[in-house]
């Protein structure tokens, strides 16, 4: 696995992710293909029933290392080289449930991450944003989708057109964190919470993943159908 990243499997069933390129954990094709192998790793282990992604140093992430996009011919060959390597994928589809710390900056593509995980916490020095329109880009590693499901269209909107940083409380009252605690506090926290997740029945965490997703892309009618089918099959202790 890359030095970038590593990963720490607990007795408790909590398999921890953390980035480890300080001081700012710009994401590169070095980090990314250790994001791959981390997470492939933890999809192949059953006894892991809650995963989460964290970051040494100061900041959570600053986004992507821009000098790369200079050893490809066109930002367009830049961008595909990304896609073909692509972490995000692999981490949604994580059949177990997947908080993310913040704290210090986390821009671009850290909070893009970020947002693909099903919770999040920062601490109260975090700074967000996604500043990828300054640049003439689009924050293309999910952000339009990601930001939009978390909080809906009327308040991604501004975010994603001005990229503009907001502070954690912000990002609190927008509903893109579900808490923010003193950031000298929040490792005990990540604890607390990630034992409280590793310890729901695994068929009911992976139910109520499945209905929460299925209210942002379906119907109602037929979010309500997929409610009734998961909860038979949670009910039967049946993980899929």
């Amino acid at each position: 696995m890359a030095e970038r990243i590593r990963l720490v499997f607990g007795h408790d069933g909590v398999a921890t992710i953390t980035l480890c390129h300080p001081p700012l954990n710009i994401f590169d094709l070095e980090m990314r293909d250790g994001l791959i192998e981390a997470i492939t790793a933890v999809r192949d282990v059953p006894d892991v029933r809650c995963v989460v992604l964290a970051a040494e140093g100061k900041h959570f992430s600053a986004g992507a290392d821009l000098s790369e996009f200079g050893t490809a011919e066109s930002i367009f060959d830049a961008r595909r080289i990304r896609w073909d390597r692509d972490p995000w994928l692999p981490l949604v589809n994580l059949p177990v449930p997947t908080l993310c710390v913040l704290h210090g900056y986390a821009l671009g593509s850290g909070l893009e991450m970020s947002l693909l995980c099903d919770l999040r916490i920062a601490g109260d020095d975090a700074v967000l944003g996604l500043p990828e329109t300054k640049l003439g880009m689009l924050p293309a590693a999910g952000g339009t989708q990601s930001l939009t499901a978390v909080i809906g269209p009327t308040a991604a909107l501004p975010i994603v057109l001005s990229g503009c940083n907001i502070d954690a409380v912000e990002a609190h009252r927008l509903g893109i964190v579900a808490e923010v605690v003193p950031t000298d506090d929040l490792d005990s926290r990540t604890v607390e919470l990630a034992g409280q997740l590793a310890r729901i029945h695994q068929p009911v965490a992976k139910a109520l993943r499945r209905c929460l997703r299925a209210a942002n892309d379906l119907p109602l009618s037929d979010g309500l159908a997929v409610e009734r089918r998961w909860a038979r099959l949670a009910a039967a202790g049946v993980g899929g």
